[in-house]
């Protein structure tokens, strides 16, 4: 009975299993024809738990309406970015265990999501990391791949020194490592100061995993230097491990104290320094790194809010963030064909050498600014009123100036495309995966004009934290 509350984590460790085997025997051709299918089946297993509740563990390991959620998430990002990495199955980059590093990643990301203890957070957080650790370097010979390994090394290392310090500040002040336990305790900073400290410096492994400022120094350069499919990766799933924490964690406190403050300040750091940044880049690849430091500081709204709308709201930007995020990043993929790091450059003339190209990246791009009616105007709209409700004015405001920045550097990107003039051939894409980005076009769509089921999901696993 407990085998089958477990289906979504069990089937990914099956999975993660499998490659392993064919790691070590030889059969790393045929990875890439059955993965695809298999992480489809994953998100179908998924699906099909969010009913699932129950606690085990001793009560460490919790299945709840938002655990469930994120699994779902999860599951679906890990299937798009097998689907974006099949395109060169038969490139010699594409190793079983490059596939297996990145499945353990997510399976320790779906562990996170039900973690309800202090220290398994931890340890499931550092799971789905190491196994970064290992696959950023991984691109030929490339120096920059190496830089970007290093960076991402020697940042974690650090931010988690910070986190396990933190971790012992609150157990010192609350005698206790359990959510529940600790929800019930005062968080001001006038009662519980050692805690609140604590808290911050605990939650710095976590932003560092969002990208949070100013915790965002090695996004840009890890996405430049990493391979373009292990990018998609980074920039998109490990952060759902971080949301999943920080909603969690922001039920235990309420609006107008100290680290919801923090939050917003945080927040509008984030989201105006991550913008101006990204004006200036070429590369798109960098320029998306600096964009994700703005979408955590979007994020930061629902958090800092710390209603049950904030928190659902700050669940369904996620997904709708690695929906149009990934959608980019498929078309970063298919246009790199010797898998260098495109450049705005490289989209011009994109509507002529590949029209189903530039409409599928003129999608993400209007999503990503928060343009009607794509998921991320609505899950912009959800934020800004969650805000807005719980007296962050100031914050709104910030954000709404924000998003008006963010519009001169994601239409650039449709400007090059549909603009530019360029005497580059056209691009040779199977239909396949031209069917599979208007697959992906077609969510971040969908989810904009027909946002009610998932955000009800969202919003009745924000109650179950925060009733």
């Amino acid at each position: 009975m407990t085998a089958t509350k477990l289906l979504p984590e069990l089937w990914l460790l099956a999975i993660v299993i499998a490659l392993f085997v064919a790691s070590i025997s030889g059969g790393r051709r045929s990875v890439l024809a059955w993965l695809p299918g298999a992480a489809v089946l994953g998100v179908l297993l998924a699906a099909l738990s969010l009913s699932v509740r129950g606690e085990m563990l001793f009560g460490t390991y919790r299945l709840d309406g938002l655990s469930q959620f994120f699994k779902l998430v999860i599951a679906l990002g890990f299937a798009v970015v097998t689907g974006i990495a099949a395109r060169n199955r038969t490139s010699k980059d594409f190793t079983p265990d490059y596939c297996m590093l990145l499945g353990l990643s997510a399976w320790g990301l779906m562990l996170l999501a039900s973690c309800v203890e202090l220290v398994t957070l931890y340890l499931a957080l550092e799971l789905s990391s190491y196994s970064l650790y290992a696959i950023i370097p991984l691109r030929g010979q490339d120096r920059r791949a190496a830089e970007a390994g290093i960076k991402y090394i020697l940042f974690g290392a650090a931010v988690t020194a910070l986190a396990l310090f933190g971790l012992s500040y609150i157990m010192a002040a609350k005698h206790t490592t359990f959510l529940a336990a600790l929800a019930a305790t005062p968080w001001s900073f006038a009662e519980a100061p050692l805690a609140v400290v604590g808290l911050t410096l605990f939650l710095a492994g976590f932003f560092y995993k969002l990208a949070l400022f100013p915790f965002h120094f090695w996004c840009p350069d890890v996405y430049q230097g990493a391979k373009n499919e292990t990018a998609a990766y980074v920039a998109t799933i490990p952060k759902l491990g971080a949301v999943v924490v920080l909603v969690r964690l922001a039920a235990l406190v309420a609006p107008g104290m100290a680290v919801t403050n923090l939050f917003a300040i945080l927040g509008a750091v984030s989201m105006t320094g991550g913008n101006l940044a990204a004006l200036v880049q070429r590369d798109v690849k960098r320029l998306l790194g600096y964009s994700s430091v703005a979408h955590a500081g979007y994020i930061m709204l629902g958090l800092a809010a710390g209603s049950v709308a904030g928190l659902a709201a700050a669940s369904f930007y996620s997904l709708a963030y690695i929906l149009m995020n990934l959608t980019c990043f498929y078309v970063v993929c298919a246009i790199a064909t010797d898998g260098e790091n495109p450049t705005l450059d490289d989209l011009d003339g994109l509507h002529r050498r590949a029209p189903a190209l530039a409409m599928i990246l003129a999608v993400a791009a209007f999503s990503l600014v928060g343009l009607p009616p794509t998921a991320g105007f609505t899950g912009k709209l959800l934020l800004l009123s969650a805000a807005w409700d719980q007296g962050y004015h100031w914050l709104v405001i910030v954000a709404v100036l924000n998003t008006a920045i963010s519009i001169s550097y994601y239409l650039g990107l449709v400007r090059h495309a549909y603009t530019g003039e360029s005497q580059a051939p056209a691009l040779a894409v199977s239909r396949g995966y031209v069917l599979f980005g208007g697959v992906l076009a077609a969510l971040v769509l969908l989810v904009g004009v027909l946002p009610a089921s998932l955000y009800d999901l969202a919003a009745l696993a924000a109650t179950g934290l925060h009733p």
